[in-house]
Parts: structure tokens; sequence; C-alpha cells
């Protein structure tokens, strides 16, 4: 039986949302729900698995929220679980920008529908920007796409005001079409670059999931696999699972090729990480990976620790 995968955010005011993490977690266990959901006063993000019937219910149970009624969510399907367990955490911001004020619920740039997309961003006169992070970018973008080679969310908003002080420079004036992986990081720098005055600004409704699953693959912009926060690691066209691993170690996604490199070591060490892991680290990569694969062998999913970066923990 296959699992089903549910990816959703949603921004609006959410005031009790501390005191809504108990009965959210328990009604999920209930369910037998497993992934990661985050609550902050700004809304709800997540990702979840379980059996259809099971993800109905659990979309339900958030669409109940006061404000969340118009919740949704991008499905896809898998043949194992994806996730080792349920967290449902609480948090300041469910994308950690960090810059106070920003509120997509009230002031946001214009959604793009996918089948629309191409057009905007062939566009000349549009800039295209890729508000994800650099390991994600590394394995697949938009045709045109700036890379802001950031290593997490937060350093989005000095990225950008480097940037437009740079067009200012040049005398241009552009639309900004920006993009992530679900919508979730886009929605938000669009309600920042607003809110810095800035008015032609665009975002791709759904993000590149939505993108992949609605674009014919001969029609596509789109190069390369997609980073995902769960044990795919990676898709393409039709959401269909990619062809990168995870290193456990750093948290990367690698491909193929590097996974003949004499510096990947399942668990322990990746091309893009042998030199930053002391002889410690390595010792104790080394020691959950050998639990993982006792816990394979014994027909069980090992939930310790997962990888030591905290990059596959969420989208920020």
């Amino acid at each position: 039986m296959s699992v089903r995968i549910a990816a959703f955010y949603r921004f609006f005011r959410f005031p009790d949302y501390q005191a809504r993490r108990t009965e959210i977690a328990a009604r999920f266990c209930g369910l037998g729900i497993r992934g990661s959901v985050l609550l902050a006063e700004e809304g709800v993000n997540g990702t979840i698995a379980g059996s259809a019937e099971a993800i109905d219910a659990a979309l339900a149970c958030l669409r109940a929220l006061p404000g969340n009624e118009a919740l949704e969510a991008k499905f896809s399907e898998a043949e194992e679980m994806p996730f080792p367990r349920l967290k449902v955490r609480l948090k300041r911001e469910i994308v950690t920008m960090g810059v106070p004020g920003t509120d997509p619920s009230h002031l946001v740039g214009s959604y793009v529908k996918p089948e629309d997309w191409n057009a905007l961003i062939a566009d000349p006169d549009t800039v295209v920007i890729d508000t994800r992070n650099d390991y994600e970018v590394a394995i697949g973008t938009f045709d045109r796409a700036i890379d802001p080679q950031t290593e997490t969310f937060r350093q989005f908003p000095d990225w950008f005001r480097a940037f437009r002080e740079k067009l200012e420079a040049e005398g241009r004036r552009p639309k900004i079409a920006m993009f992530c992986t679900g919508g979730i990081r886009c929605e938000k720098a669009t309600s920042f670059v607003k809110a810095e005055g800035i008015e032609d600004v665009y975002h791709l409704e759904g993000g590149i999931l939505k993108y992949l699953e609605t674009v014919p693959q001969a029609d596509s912009l789109w190069r390369g696999e997609c980073f995902v926060f769960d044990e795919r690691v990676s898709v393409g066209h039709d959401l269909k699972p990619g062809n990168h691993a995870l290193c456990r170690a750093c948290g990367r996604p690698v491909s193929e090729s590097d996974r003949q490199h004499a510096d990947w070591q399942p668990g322990v060490s990746c091309p893009h990480c042998a030199g930053e892991m002391s002889d410690e680290q390595r010792r104790r990569f080394a020691e959950r990976q050998r639990q993982i694969e006792l816990a394979k062998a014994r027909g069980a999913v090992h939930t310790g620790p997962g990888a030591a970066s905290a990059r596959i923990s969420s989208r920020d």
C-alpha cells in the first residue's frame, strides 16, 4: 500500500498556536501520521505522511482552525513511509526570515499559476530569483534564475537589499519573480520586498512542486531535480523520486557521481563535507549509521537523531 504525502502551509493570524499544539499532536498521533508540523503566530507549515484517509482527516483538523479554512496541500505518493516520527513544534515564524513586521497575510506579491510562469520568467524585463538555499539550488533551478547563494533564508533580506542597490545603480526597475520549493519562502519574500517599497513583484503559486506536477516536461523551463525535506531527498517532473541521496552528516543532497567519490561514506561523510567533520563527529556518525543498518536488518525504523545538520529539518 502506498503512503500519501501532503505538503502544506498557510499564513493566517493564529494567536492561540501554543495552546493548540497538544490537541493537534494528539489528533495526528491517533491517525498514525508522521512528519513535521510547525505552528507559529503567523500560521502553519508542514509535510506529513500517512494513509489517504488519515491525511484527509489531518487536513480537516487543520482547516478547522479559525482563519485556516482555505488551507491547501500538495500531494504525492511514496512506497515507504518517508518520516521516522511525528514532530509538532512551536516556532516564532513558520519560515524564519527574522524581519519583524513581515506579514504575508496582509501584504504579498502577485500569485502566478504554474501554467503562466514560463511566460513571466522568459520575459527579458523580468528578474527571476531563487529564494532557496545554496545546496538546494545546486541540484536544480529554473532557466535564468539568480542564485543568492544563501545558506539560510535569514540571509535573504540582506542579500536582496544589496541586490536592489545594484539594480538602482544601473537604473533598472524590472519585474521581480521569485520561487521556492512549495511557495512559502517566496511568498514571505514578496511580502518583505513589497514592504521595502517595490511594487512589481510576483511569486510562483504552489512553488516548484506544483509546477513539476502541472507543467508537462516537454514545456518545462525547470532544469535538474528539486530538493525536498523528507526521505525522498529530491523529485523530478510528475513528482517522481529523483536520483539524489542524503548525506546524514551534513544534510546536503548527494548525486550519483558524488556517491562514487572516495569521500562518500553513507551516514559519515560526503565530498561536500569530508573536510568539515572532526574525528569525534565521524565516530558518532559511524555509530549512528551502524544503528540504522541494524534496525533495517530487523525490519524496524531507526528513530534516533537524524542528520547532524539542521538543513533537512525545516524550510528555513
